[in-house]
């Protein structure tokens, strides 16, 4: 990029156009504080039924001594799994010189931010004594595969703080001067995180680099951070999780309901924040290529992981098998597999399906098709252990998640609404400076030709 770019008047004139279109979001309006206040509400209701748990202990959920991982562990799994979305789409399309992510990287990035974040508070509503838990930073062990866990998620969530954060720092200084009519604690929060932004060249070429360095960081760490929770399952001699491959098949898995993730928000964005001129048809005809690449391979991942048990029909495989193939989770299972795989991707191959809408339609069924595909991976295999089940309650041997537990799980998904809501309702949710460099970057080539 040119120095003077930033000082000329074609770009000036693309920043006072593209911020009043974002800028006019920015704002605390009777919709927000509404939606924001059933969230609220509905977060209390949740949080007293953890105090229920507190009080009570995990006798209230359906966890047992044969199912001691059940809707909380796939929560888990699902968050740390949604959150790798920034990493695929600022780091390896970003690196790779894609120019079209440009208006989605921040969404991305929202969505990293607040599913990793969550991602921590999740493994604590599943501990009987969370008051423990800083026991694991005091005394935690190398050997342990949990230590391992908290350490990449931890600084992952760092990480992606930051690749959200410091884009955002021209924003700030943009917007600080064009927020007329905002709270002023608003007007100071952009005054003090704009860390004194001054437009300077020296300063975007400083921000360019530490952007490099992290999106180059964040790869073996969104690798890391998967690859760790797929061992949690996969260094158990379990039939199900037993695998090799389980680091290849949890990430693959993950770009999936990232992907879903991001089509979400970004129909969301355009449609209520009046985004259409930079979230276009165009943006969701590309993002909706990646979902049916990631997909595609992901189903290539499925098919390994079942047909080699399969081929090899050890016995407590071939018991897990059925199970999922023709027993109790048959229907769920085959449901997974068709509604968020094989349709999805034989729709995403019909350009129309591309759309805005029908996109965003499937983007739902894949999002919500992730999740019981994480139920799948870890409660049926725990029903099945080497050892038989006996001398307890015919209910502790089948897993059924209460009321309690479906509340506690309700409240880790509205905290990451939340979240999102927050960052992406007080902040510009599309970069606006990258916006306006590439636009007159763009007028200036034509000019000159």
């Amino acid at each position: 990029m040119a120095r003077s770019l930033y000082n000329t008047d074609l770009y000036r004139e693309k920043l006072e156009s593209v911020s009043a279109d974002v800028l006019r979001n920015v704002r605390i309006n009777k919709g927000f504080l509404v939606w924001m206040g059933i969230l609220t509400i509905s977060l209390a209701a949740c949080l007293y039924a953890y105090t229920i748990q507190l009080q009570k202990g995990l006798g209230v959920t359906g966890l047992r001594d044969a199912t001691s991982w059940g809707m909380y562990i796939a929560t888990f799994v699902f968050f740390v799994a949604t959150s790798l979305i920034g990493m695929l789409i600022s780091s390896v399309l970003g690196l790779s010189g894609t120019k079209w992510i440009k208006p989605i990287t921040r969404i991305a990035e929202i969505i990293a931010v607040a599913f990793a974040a969550v991602a921590g508070l999740v493994i604590i509503s599943d501990m009987g004594r969370p008051d423990r838990f800083p026991y694991l930073f005091l005394y935690g062990r190398i050997q342990s595969p949990i230590l391992w866990d908290v350490t990449v998620v931890t600084t992952y969530l760092f990480v992606s703080l930051m690749l959200w954060f410091i884009p955002l720092i021209p924003d700030l200084a943009i917007s600080k001067s064009r927020l007329e009519g905002r709270p002023g604690f608003l007007i100071k929060i952009y005054e003090i995180l704009s860390v004194k932004w001054v437009n300077h060249d020296r300063q975007f070429q400083i921000m360019h680099q530490a952007m490099r360095i992290l999106l180059i960081l964040i790869v073996p760490l969104a690798f890391a951070i998967h690859t760790v929770t797929s061992w949690l399952f996969a260094v158990t001699p379990r039939a199900g999780w037993d695998s090799t491959i389980f680091g290849p098949y949890f990430i693959s898995g993950a770009f999936v309901s990232g992907t879903a993730a991001v089509i979400i928000a970004m129909y969301f964005f355009r449609e209520n924040y009046k985004l259409q001129k930079y979230l276009t048809d165009f943006h969701f005809e590309k993002i909706g290529r990646v979902l049916a690449l990631v997909s595609i391979i992901y189903i290539y991942f499925n098919i390994n992981e079942f047909i080699v048990p399969g081929y090899k029909l050890k016995t407590h495989e071939a018991i897990h098998l059925k199970e999922l193939f023709t027993g109790h989770y048959a229907w769920l299972f085959w449901g997974v597999q068709l509604a968020g795989l094989v349709i999805p991707v034989a729709l995403l191959l019909i350009k129309r399906m591309r759309k805005p809408l029908p996109l965003l339609l499937i983007s739902i069924v894949v999002f919500a098709a992730s999740w019981f595909k994480r139920y799948l991976i870890v409660v049926p295999v725990q029903g099945h252990p080497y050892l038989p089940i006996q001398n307890v309650p015919v209910e502790w041997m089948v897993y059924k998640p209460t009321i309690i537990e479906t509340s506690v799980t309700m409240a880790s998904m509205i905290l990451v609404l939340m979240i999102i809501t927050i960052l992406s309702k007080l902040f510009p949710v599309v970069p606006i400076w990258e916006i306006a460099e590439e636009e007159a970057t763009v007028n200036e080539e034509i000019e000159h030709k």
